[in-house]
């Protein structure tokens, strides 16, 4: 199957800044050095098994929008081998945090977009991948800026696409507004399904779950996080 033709620039998605404080040398080097290896470039048609994207062997495929400073896509994908991994960030100063990490440790089963995740959204093959997390997004506070939230009917359509029958969709927030947002979103959209059994379902963390800084600045200044789970029905 053919992907959709690739859009140069997206301003449907993405919003916000791509640059924060001047990179030191060395992140500069690494961000250089590394990105080429790791970017998929969506000017080529996508491998209908999504698999042949990565160098090692994987059995399943898994894709974080917004990965900040790699720190939990760090740690998926060393815990996980098995599992290719499509990190997205578009935010330069973490994209290098992240660079810098990988040139001191090789990931074979990671690989890396640097644009609106839109974008890569189309690029990829219907039912291709087993997960998708989306954790602590901007949460675009003001109501005259929700329409620029990431959850959004026409970018869960992309998600649905997307995700194999059954595969899980994971948001983690420590903002109300949007939590309700996204609970009211993905239950009237058909395609996914909500997995808590009790109260104390989506106030528990995902398995092995290492937190993130995001996370622990909302705890210190109290908010409590939810995290939640909806199935690709």
């Amino acid at each position: 199957m053919t992907g959709p033709s690739h859009r140069e620039r997206s301003t449907e998605a993405f919003f916000g800044r791509r640059h924060g404080k001047t990179l030191r040398p060395g992140p500069t080097a690494a961000l250089a050095e590394q990105l080429p290896t790791y970017r998929i470039d969506l000017s080529v048609e996508p491998p209908q098994d999504i698999r042949q994207l990565f160098e090692a062997p994987v059995s399943t495929t898994w894709i974080e929008i917004g990965f900040g400073g790699g720190e939990h896509l760090l740690h998926e994908a060393r815990r996980r081998p098995d599992v290719g991994f499509i990190g997205v960030e578009p935010f330069i100063n973490g994209m290098a945090k992240l660079m810098v990490a990988l040139a001191a440790q090789p990931l074979p089963n990671l690989r890396i977009y640097d644009d609106d995740a839109t974008q890569l959204l189309d690029w990829l093959p219907a039912a291709s991948i087993d997960g998708l997390d989306l954790l602590y997004p901007d949460p675009w506070p003001k109501k005259r800026h929700w329409k620029r939230r990431f959850v959004s009917r026409v970018n869960l359509d992309r998600i649905a696409r997307v995700l194999k029958p059954d595969a899980r969709f994971h948001f983690a927030s420590d903002i109300d507004t949007y939590i309700n947002w996204t609970l009211l979103h993905c239950r009237s959209h058909p395609a996914f399904e909500w997995q808590a059994k009790s109260a104390a379902d989506w106030h528990t963390p995902y398995e092995a779950w290492p937190g993130t800084r995001y996370e622990a600045k909302a705890i210190r200044e109290g908010r409590r996080p939810a995290y939640l789970t909806f199935q690709r029905a």
